[in-house]
């Protein structure tokens, strides 16, 4: 399974980006990480197979907006009012299947598989 993020770069503090992770068609709750320098790999947003649940860390709540088009294969990640805290390099995964529709995992290990990562810069 190959997982393909994009979309990240060099921004200043306020602007926004919009992630994309290719899945080609996966049937997984897809998730999007992020890891700072010498920092750990930290939960940031998390979508349910149909779309319809949504889990947020508590420091982009209200920021950050994960979504999904299953017809594209293509899980989003829109960042908005980007701070210098949410420089990182962003992962997006894929859970273990699960029969549950609703089910969108907030830990690491309830993934299965990860892309290769996407860079953000923010600059104050």
């Amino acid at each position: 399974v190959q997982l393909q993020a994009s979309g990240g770069g060099l921004v200043q503090a306020g602007d926004s980006l919009k992630l994309s992770c290719t899945s080609f068609g996966l049937d997984r709750a897809m998730g999007w990480f992020r890891q700072a320098p010498g920092k750990e790999r930290d939960f940031v947003a998390a979508v349910s197979r149909s779309g319809d649940r949504t889990s947020y860390a508590d420091s982009v709540k209200g920021r950050f907006t994960i979504s999904r088009d299953n017809v594209k294969g293509t899980v989003y990640l829109q960042v908005n009012t980007l701070k210098p805290e949410d420089t990182a390099v962003y992962y997006c995964a894929a859970a273990y299947a699960n029969p549950n529709r609703l089910y969108a995992p907030v830990q690491k290990t309830s993934y299965a598989y990860w892309g290769q990562g996407t860079q953000v810069t923010v600059s104050s």
